[in-house]
């Protein structure tokens, strides 16, 4: 039994991590956001998308610390969607394009990382 249990502490230690595959979608997604030259909403406040990649990049290493992303769809479900603090959903705003929730443009992005065609998403 103490084997046992010290396998299961030595598990918990470690953590999970997100596979190699989840981290590159997450990456390129972040990247496609950084260079969209779209602007993102937190808050009552634009930010440049620099800016709020930084911002989701936090929450990112937050919610993994904690053992919560396994999927890209987790990481915008839990870090990039809506702030932690007030639960205000974020949005995001492009260039000659109606202003949308970053649920919507991020599930539409991974999408388009993934070579689908964009499903309608659906706000958690």
């Amino acid at each position: 039994m103490k084997f046992l249990t010290g396998i299961v502490l030595a598990l918990a230690a470690l953590g999970w991590s997100t596979s190699p595959a989840t981290d590159t979608e997450i990456d390129r997604l972040l990247q496609s956001l950084k260079t969209s030259g779209c602007k993102f909403e937190r808050n009552g406040t634009w930010y440049e998308a620099a800016k709020a990649v930084e911002h989701l990049g936090g929450k990112r290493d937050y919610f993994r610390k904690k053992d919560k992303i396994r999927t890209p769809e987790d990481f915008i479900r839990l870090a990039a969607t809506e702030s932690s603090m007030s639960c205000k959903p974020y949005h995001v705003a492009c260039p000659d394009k109606p202003v949308v929730e970053s649920y919507a443009w991020l599930t539409a992005e991974l999408s388009r990382i993934r070579g689908q065609q964009p499903a309608r998403p659906q706000r958690p």
